[in-house]
């Protein structure tokens, strides 16, 4: 989810539930001791709770990233063994790294080192042809005794050269039977499931033989999706009644970003889908789409773009 959940969306999709946990996009390590650290830090404390994506494979470098990490204020920070791009790939982190699981329990044992803070690994279920269910489970034997507190699992191989990181999510075959299965062999571990996971009644039914459920790119093309996790998950009230309430609160946050030179197009595109399957829905995508970069604009456009209530 790299450029896509960045702190707008975030805050934006925190109005549409208050439990689920949201993930910023991958940070390096790199970005972070080299970079402008609060660029890539920064969040509002209404995104809580909120984990920190990690990328990196220097053990010392991830400890100094999670104390950062616990500095700001996340609670919880995650290590990203699953990304295939080739730009991942050289830099020794992702996906690639399913090939060195004694590297990532070294990395795993020195976050659980630097903060008191949970540390999870996200990964693939394996990698070209070393996909057996052996190595997977010699890698998940290797994050648990560093001290992993969760796996969350894309369950769908990775192949390194060959395919696209768009091919990696769609072509090789999802395995939910794998993970349900390496949850029963780790059955202390908290394993968590991503991939090809459509709407939130899908979701519903894994949970029946695992700890939690990511969705990544359908709740971001589908948000409002997101809106009845709080009450049938959780148990708990749905903070906004309807997508315009949403909206209405989301202005509120724009007017203030803009004020802080925050360009309007930054937080407009992570709202395209709010109305998604509704009537209406194309003219407010075509509306934003065909304004947001005008002179002037300001959250107004967001709100008068809003398809009709109907009742």
């Amino acid at each position: 989810m790299m450029e896509w959940t960045d702190r707008h969306c975030r805050y934006f999709l925190r109005l549409i539930s208050r439990r689920t946990l949201l993930y910023t996009e991958m940070v390096t390590t790199g970005a972070l001791i080299h970079g402008d650290r609060e660029r890539f830090l920064r969040f509002d404390p209404a995104e809580h709770p909120v984990a920190l994506q990690l990328g990196g494979s220097d053990p010392e470098d991830m400890a100094t990233c999670v104390e950062y990490g616990a500095e700001w204020g996340y609670d919880e920070i995650n290590m990203n063994v699953g990304c295939p791009s080739d730009r991942v790939q050289s830099g020794r982190f992702g996906a690639c790294l399913m090939a060195e699981p004694s590297l990532v329990a070294e990395c795993v044992a020195a976050m659980k080192g630097a903060a008191d803070l949970p540390i999870t690994v996200k990964t693939r279920i394996g990698i070209d042809d070393r996909d057996s269910y052996e190595e997977l489970c010699a890698f998940t034997d290797a994050v648990t005794n560093a001290g992993c507190d969760a796996l969350i699992v894309h369950a769908r191989k990775a192949w390194l050269h060959g395919l696209s990181p768009k091919e990696n999510r769609e072509i090789p075959p999802l395995r939910y039977d794998l993970v349900a299965r390496l949850k029963a062999d780790f059955p202390a571990l908290s394993m968590v499931i991503n991939g090809g996971i459509a709407n939130l009644e899908q979701a519903k039914d894994l949970l029946d033989e695992l700890d939690g459920v990511m969705i990544g790119r359908a709740a971001y093309q589908n948000p409002w999706m997101l809106a009845a996790a709080d009450l049938e998950i959780y148990g708990e009230d749905t903070p906004a009644s309807d997508q315009h309430q949403v909206l209405e609160r989301f202005a509120t946050f724009v007017e203030r970003e803009l004020k802080n030179g925050v360009p309007l197009q930054a937080m407009t595109r992570h709202i395209m889908g709010l109305f998604q399957g509704q009537t209406g829905a194309r003219r407010w995508r075509r509306t934003i789409s065909e304004n947001v970069h005008r002179p002037g604009m300001g959250a107004d456009l967001l709100l008068q773009a809003a398809p009709p209530i109907r009742r």
